[in-house]
């Protein structure tokens, strides 16, 4: 666990792969009626409590300091509740492959900001990998997109704002990151927060009553709430040890170990372009994962 915790790849395939987990279940989630903002509260709301607890039970908790519930709200409402929101929305008029093209444009919108501010800027071989499994994540958002009918204007528009929230919240979290605080404690902090402001936005909706939807798929919930918490858990310390553009890539590694949960979990189906796509996105992250061994702070 101590090998896993400090290496950056390790992290990345966990994190990465948790949140691929994320969009299946999202899916099923809608299908039975669930709205994409409970959904999300679900996801903030399970992970931060659960995260909570740890921490309560470990006796690891800090004073609340107006940096540290500044960071809490920002990176909550850039990060998690926002893009969660975006996301499940986008989901049922844009289908799995062009959510998925959303959700890939992260790392390089990461990138150039990362530049543009000179945050960790990463070498010539880290741009190369990111570049490299840009092209390998479009194949595979755009071959399982094809069956999907033609996207709304209006929700392609949405969706674009998906990588955006994220690319700034992956910069903003390292740039702001609290001086004195694990990686834990800021994840149940920025979810719990997340998870407020996801409320208040179902109260303001008059959807309040949704909640009781959520007994009709407990297993689901249950699912949800464990992966979340876990990916979260190791996700900010992701961001401590590879840094905010090495970090964009669990898009990448999302959209392939998507590939594996559709399979096993929604019987789908995949041309051999899109497990082609798969693994030319497996080798865009050896070469970032070799380009930050060389150079540990890009």
């Amino acid at each position: 666990m101590k090998l896993l915790w400090n290496s950056a790849l390790g992290l990345l395939i966990v994190t990465g792969g948790l949140l691929g987990l994320t969009l299946p279940f999202g899916k099923l989630a809608t299908a039975n009626g669930v709205p994409a903002m409970l959904w999300a509260f679900v996801i903030s709301g399970g992970a931060g409590g659960v995260l909570l607890l740890v921490l309560a039970m470990r006796r690891q908790l800090s004073a609340l300091t107006t940096h540290r519930l500044r960071y809490f709200a920002i990176a909550a409402a850039i990060s998690y509740a926002i893009p969660n929101l975006l996301m499940f929305s986008a989901i049922p008029h844009l289908g799995a492959g062009y959510a998925g093209i959303m959700f890939t444009l992260s790392p390089v919108i990461t990138l150039v900001l990362s530049i543009l501010l000179g945050v960790r800027r990463p070498s010539l071989l880290g741009i190369l990998g990111i570049a490299v499994g840009f092209v390998g994540a479009v194949l595979v958002a755009l071959t399982r997109g094809q069956a999907e009918r033609p996207a709304d204007l209006f929700w392609v528009v949405i969706g674009l704002l998906i990588p955006v929230s994220l690319a700034a919240g992956n910069i903003y979290r390292t740039y702001d990151w609290p001086k004195d605080t694990g990686p834990i404690e800021l994840a149940a902090g920025s979810h719990l927060a997340a998870a407020l402001m996801l409320l208040a936005g179902l109260i303001a909706l008059g959807e309040g009553g949704s909640f009781a939807l959520l007994p009709h798929v407990p297993w689901l919930v249950v699912a949800q709430i464990a992966s979340a918490s876990t990916m979260f858990a190791v996700f900010f310390r992701l961001q401590a040890v590879g840094g905010p553009v090495y970090l964009s890539q669990i898009g990448y590694v999302a959209a392939a170990v998507g590939l594996a949960s559709g399979v096993l979990f929604l019987g789908e189906h995949y041309r051999l372009l899109t497990w082609l796509g798969a693994v030319i996105i497996v080798v865009g992250v050896i070469m970032t994962t070799r380009a930050q061994s060389s150079n540990p702070r890009a």
